[in-house]
């Protein structure tokens, strides 16, 4: 593989051809803020917010489209750097409210970092300000597209990662926006509320519905584990609050999925605390179910296991194990199948 040498403030970087600036200075612990920029997917340069300054050039480039060449003398923060991305922040909150106190995202949003970064209060480009109206209609996901910054993570991620292809772009200049075909409510699109434009969304302009009003993004704890709803395993984190699981959130270090999630596993978190949902053994006694410790609930099984498979032999019983479960556990389901009752009767739904 040829590797390119080059200069990235003021330190020598070693990285292989082809590699984009943005690219080769992450390799080395150097962080250029980015907007449209992500890594799972397509390259878009639209935001300008990673613009550098290359020595002998003019214009400052993207540093996410832009490939490093042998001898390129790169500067991150310089002050025309500086004054340009201020400018574009100014931009794009000269038609952003200013809701940062009770907004979704607060804790969370990109922009206001980066304004925060900069020490960009207010923008001086005084116009006409977006009126949308906010989209409720999806029963996951709110679509405020009056925080919208047209980075189109949401088009891509819609495309590129699900494949679902709802969104894209409507209208040109100040009236265009990311949106569902024909401009209709989300529930009224082909969205199958997977969440993805949610996860790469870096302001509140798409937000969770159920975690809203429940907690601020630091007041919240997260918890990585393994979706339960079928086999693949994928993983996510738990967001707790108060020792309360108040939503799901995509952990892009996930080795199976990263950050993509179907509907059941971003959404379908809500029947821990459903009322209708078994939270003890339950033992029919005269024909009603009482409650039951734990103990005595293994005790009866064990006991009746033991006298079916003394009466009727060991062929009298079978196990089907689920997808859901783990291997091991699933492991557990065919030794205590096959060495504890003494009958090779176990089978699984993943089978065909």
């Amino acid at each position: 593989m040829e590797l390119v040498r080059l200069i990235i403030d003021g330190r020598e970087v070693e990285a292989p051809a082809g590699t984009t600036i943005l690219k080769a200075a992450e390799s080395v612990g150097i962080e250029i803020p980015r907007l449209c920029y992500d890594p799972d997917l397509s390259l878009m340069g639209s935001c300008r917010m990673c613009v550098v300054e290359v020595e002998g050039n003019r214009l400052l480039p993207a540093s996410c489209v832009t490939p490093i060449m042998p001898g390129m003398v790169v500067n991150t923060e310089s002050p025309a750097v500086v004054e340009a991305r201020k400018t574009i922040l100014e931009l794009l909150l000269a038609n952003h409210p200013f809701e940062c106190m009770t907004c979704e995202k607060a804790g969370a949003c990109i922009l206001a970092d980066y304004a925060y970064r900069y020490g960009v209060k207010d923008s001086p480009f005084v116009g006409e300000k977006y009126c949308y109206a906010i989209d409720e209609s999806n029963p996951f996901i709110s679509r405020d597209l009056n925080k919208c910054i047209l980075c189109g993570a949401c088009v891509r991620a819609c495309e590129e990662m699900t494949g679902q292809d709802n969104l894209s772009y409507l209208n040109r200049g100040y009236r265009r926006k990311a949106t569902t075909a024909g401009d209709v409510d989300y529930i009224d699109s082909d969205c199958v509320f997977c969440g993805q434009c949610v996860a790469v969304c870096p302001t509140g302009a798409l937000t969770e519905k159920a975690m809203k009003g429940l907690g601020r993004r630091w007041e919240i704890e997260r918890v990585r584990t393994t979706c339960p709803f079928c086999g693949t395993g994928c993983n996510f984190d738990l967001a707790v609050k108060d020792k309360k699981v108040i939503g799901v959130l995509s952990n892009p270090d996930s080795p199976v999925n990263g950050r993509s999630l179907c509907i059941k596993g971003r959404f379908g978190w809500d029947f821990i605390y459903n009322e209708n949902r078994l939270t003890t053994p339950l033992i029919k006694k005269d024909g009603k179910f009482e409650h039951a410790s734990w103990d005595e609930a293994f005790d009866l099984i064990a006991k009746r296991f033991n006298e079916i498979k003394a009466e009727y032999g060991p062929d009298s019983f079978a196990a089907l194990s689920s997808a859901r479960c783990t291997n091991e556990e699933n492991y557990l389901v065919q030794k205590f199948t096959r060495a504890g009752m003494g009958t090779n009767n176990v089978d699984h739904c993943a089978r065909t």
